[in-house]
């Protein structure tokens, strides 16, 4: 399926970089969704932050005052179009990435496809939905990751 572009991406205010090239998380995304979606994209927009934000967002929204890795607040008033928010605590990248034994930018992309895959349907409740999400994460990752290593 063809994903029209329809991803927005941005750094919030407190963040001055990405450890990460934008258009290499855009491509990542657009593939994470032409594979796993029959929907339609009416708009994704993905905010790269600090623990101030998505904690905010988190107590905000969610009533949980504690730092957290990634956020998705799904928007689609109808189950045929993808429409969404996804705010990815880079901070949290930073500082988790060694115990994973991946890179920070691998760390990010892995928690913009955790948050795409929620708006996409996928639950991470059940032990079965959560060992199901990373294994796709795992994939998506790898791919980011070689596509990272390939000289263009």
């Amino acid at each position: 399926m063809s994903v029209p572009h329809m991803i927005s991406i941005e750094l919030a205010p407190e963040l001055d970089t990405l450890p990460v090239p934008i258009d290499a998380i855009d491509r990542l995304l657009t593939q994470v969704i032409a594979e796993q979606s029959e929907q339609s994209v009416e708009a994704l927009n993905v905010v790269f932050g600090t623990h101030t934000l998505i904690r905010s967002l988190n107590v905000q929204y969610l009533d949980h005052d504690y730092n957290t890795d990634v956020l998705a607040f799904n928007l689609s008033e109808t189950p045929k179009a993808l429409e969404g928010e996804v705010y990815v605590d880079v901070e949290t990248a930073r500082e988790r990435h060694d115990e994973f034994d991946t890179s920070v930018s691998a760390e990010i992309a892995r928690y913009a496809v955790h948050g795409v895959l929620h708006l996409l349907g996928h639950t991470d409740k059940t032990e079965d939905g959560q060992a199901e999400m990373r294994r796709l994460e795992d994939q998506y990752v790898q791919v980011f990751t070689n596509a990272a290593d390939t000289p263009a």
